[in-house]
């Protein structure tokens, strides 16, 4: 809904969710230095990787998951990394073994569509409903890599401002060992 002079509108009972052009705003208001540049639409990491020699730093691949209890969770981790999904619910603090998220609930709580998945997904969790892991090993590179809410483009920010951007969004990020 939209306030107009103190009444509201009934535009849509639901917020919309936001775009990479207000996600740049959110990090510059925040001070984060951003560079991105854009491309064909890519789904997954194989064909990502034609992009790597013009954008370096650490690449990622987002897990969007579940446990039985509802709690969703989105580990970020290294392109390459693999993850076990049988164990990795002890790591992460599941309440069980883990599965993926429905596409509707990926929309409804990081405003994404299916191979457009990232941390960037943060700004759009605006009920705290998603628990953000970001893997170590990603962690150790000077830049971090992240489609801005749309997989036509890549976002490269330092490490360090991926904290702080989670943190402004009202999350406290986890950064754990979750690859093998």
């Amino acid at each position: 809904m939209h306030a107009v002079g103190g009444r509201r509108t009934g535009r849509m009972s639901e917020a919309q969710p936001k775009t990479a052009e207000d996600l740049f705003r959110f990090l510059d208001e925040l001070g984060i230095e951003h560079q991105t540049k854009r491309h064909q639409p890519v789904f997954t990491v194989a064909e990502s990787v034609a992009l790597r020699d013009e954008i370096p730093g650490g690449h990622t691949k987002n897990l969007f998951l579940k446990d039985k209890k509802d709690n969703y969770f989105l580990l970020t981790v290294e392109e390459h990394a693999t993850v076990d999904l049988k164990t990795i619910h002890q790591t992460i603090g599941a309440a069980s073994k883990v599965s993926f998220g429905k596409p509707e609930k990926l929309m409804e709580y990081l405003g994404v569509i299916p191979g457009a998945v990232t941390a960037f997904g943060a700004i759009n969790d605006t009920s705290g409903r998603v628990k953000f892991i970001l893997d170590e090993g990603l962690m150790e590179f000077d830049t971090i890599n992240c489609h801005p809410l749309s997989n036509d483009q890549t976002t490269s920010i330092a490490a360090k401002d991926m904290l702080r951007f989670m943190e402004a969004t009202g999350h406290e990020p986890l950064v754990l060992k979750v690859t093998a």
